[in-house]
């Protein structure tokens, strides 16, 4: 399994339930069952190790609230020293690499500039998102939740932000040198094309990822516009999700906004601001003819996964497979370099 090495016999209930919860993520199961498992995984963790035992002993496992039939043969399976049925039939059936013909690629990403926890509209907490890129084999990722305007995705005041940064410097003061969480944002980029946060706030983080989500119908001209002047503000690093498009999922579809492609991908290559490469299938963004554009012009790019969630994370293979698709070489993906490297890039216009 590419990135993601499969349990065996021997794993620990809440380790069991945990990756139940990843696998079934990673292909796109219901929430409902995810968060069964992942409300599980939160009980037994919960428990004095003493009364796990007597309940595994007397049966009554399942009595306890947030477990049920399924996640107590979990628990009592891995208990007993077995691989659990149920997470032994997901790693057979859905642990395969996601996107065939980008394997290369994703041995060489090393970490992701675009993720969300359940400080916005994220589904976990920003330790679980760790944990989770932990195991799949990441270096460093950067934390970029909503900033404030979005209020249907529970945007992070200035105040919020500050909060959560403190929580991002404590992971990285537990962790030491075995992964580096990066301080980040996804700033929305308003109509006139200032940015959704304060300018003082936005220059003590590592990554500043830009991304446009109101009045996506905006003609032609003025998004060109509204675009041009967020890429040129100095410390945005990425731009994300270029045209806001939605090919499939639950939200429906949605068509991508009009704008001056030539001209974006040129500021783009000339501010030395990554172009992102957005590997959610629902929004496989830029389609793949801007994409060769944006090549063409020069751009560096972010491959990253939007994850909302930790099985999400994997969703970078989809981008790995267009991106050697397309001939975009790993050099010129940002998320491929060493988290030295890219900090001295994202900070380069400070």
């Amino acid at each position: 399994m590419l990135g993601l090495a499969p349990l065996d016999a021997g794993v620990t209930p809440v380790d069991a339930l945990r990756r139940i919860a990843l696998l079934l993520e990673r292909s796109r199961a219901g929430t409902y069952r995810i968060q069964a498992f992942r409300k599980a995984a939160g009980v037994v963790a919960g428990l004095d190790p003493d009364e796990l035992h007597r309940r595994l002993a007397d049966g009554s496992l399942g009595g306890l609230p947030g477990l049920g039939t399924a996640t107590a043969a979990v628990v009592t399976q891995a208990a007993d020293g077995e691989l659990p049925a149920y997470l032994a039939s997901l790693q057979e059936r859905d642990g395969g690499f996601l996107a065939p013909g980008g394997e290369a690629m994703y041995a060489a990403v090393r970490g992701d500039l675009h993720t969300h926890s359940d400080w916005s509209d994220g589904g976990s907490p920003i330790q679980e998102m760790v944990l989770s890129a932990v195991e799949l084999g990441q270096e460093w990722m950067a934390l970029t939740d909503h900033s404030p305007r979005l209020k249907v995705a529970n945007g992070l005041s200035a105040e919020r932000l500050r909060q959560q940064l403190t929580i991002v410097d404590g992971v990285n003061t537990a962790l030491g040198q075995r992964f580096r969480l990066l301080r980040g944002i996804e700033v929305d980029i308003l109509e006139d094309g200032t940015l959704d946060q304060e300018p003082a706030l936005l220059a003590e983080l590592d990554v500043v990822t830009a991304s446009v989500h109101s009045k996506l119908r905006m003609p032609r001209e003025p998004m060109t516009r509204r675009m041009l002047a967020a890429i040129r503000t100095p410390g945005v690093a990425v731009l994300g999700h270029c045209t806001g498009r939605l090919v499939e999922g639950s939200r429906g579809t949605r068509p991508q906004s009009e704008f001056d492609a030539e001209a974006v991908f040129a500021a783009c290559a000339q501010e030395g601001v990554a172009v992102e490469i957005n590997s959610r299938p629902e929004r496989c963004d830029p389609p793949d003819e801007l994409l060769l554009l944006a090549l063409e012009a020069g751009c560096l790019f972010a491959l990253d996964s939007d994850a909302h969630a930790p099985g999400q994370l994997d969703m970078k293979a989809y981008g790995c497979e267009r991106a050697t698709r397309l001939g975009v070489p790993a050099e010129r993906i940002v998320t491929t370099w060493p988290v030295d490297e890219l900090l001295a890039w994202s900070r380069r216009a400070r």
